[in-house]
């Protein structure tokens, strides 16, 4: 059901824009999508999916439209309330967005260690994959590092994602 408005969402969305627009790159001065807390996360790889594999815009064209059009807005502070994806069921259900996870999360850990050489707990801590035990994809983690705007329900709510659910 996520998966299903967050797909439908975004491709109304793309497909208004073009009724008007001829050029992507534009997208994030025309739209802004917001994410109420974690459940439509799911829209950020599909809109990677449709500007890579329908509108075929390299990676980085298509990154830099998507972190410029998503805000994200938390509304869970609880570790044990934040959703999480298992992996396999991920792939099973929808492998390519998966792949896209993936992508986004081998970009990220990358500038993580090139800003933070050598540590690995903060790598742990903020990639988007939780591979203690059972693999999970961190649904706000991919929200954070995919928003240009990110904020908790209130002032208190935020100050308590900023110096400690995502201090990091």
């Amino acid at each position: 059901q996520e998966y299903f408005l967050s797909c439908a969402t975004v491709n109304d969305i793309l497909m208004r824009f073009l009724k008007k627009h001829d050029d992507l790159t534009l997208l994030p001065e025309k739209v802004a999508i917001q994410l109420n807390d974690t459940h439509p996360v799911l829209a950020i790889p599909e809109m990677m999916r449709v500007l890579i594999d329908e509108h075929r815009l390299d990676w980085d064209t298509a990154w830099h439209i998507t972190k410029r059009t998503f805000a994200y807005t938390n509304h869970t502070i609880l570790q044990e309330a934040l959703e999480t994806w298992p992996v396999p069921m991920l792939g099973a259900m929808l492998p390519r967005h998966l792949m896209i996870i993936y992508e986004i999360n081998r970009h990220f850990m990358q500038l993580i260690h090139e800003r933070f050489p050598g540590d690995t707990g903060k790598m742990e801590r903020m990639s988007l994959i939780d591979e203690r035990g059972d693999k999970m994809v961190r649904m706000a983690n991919l929200a954070i590092v995919a928003s240009y705007s990110v904020n908790g329900v209130s002032a208190l709510h935020s100050g308590i994602l900023i110096n400690d659910l995502f201090k990091d």
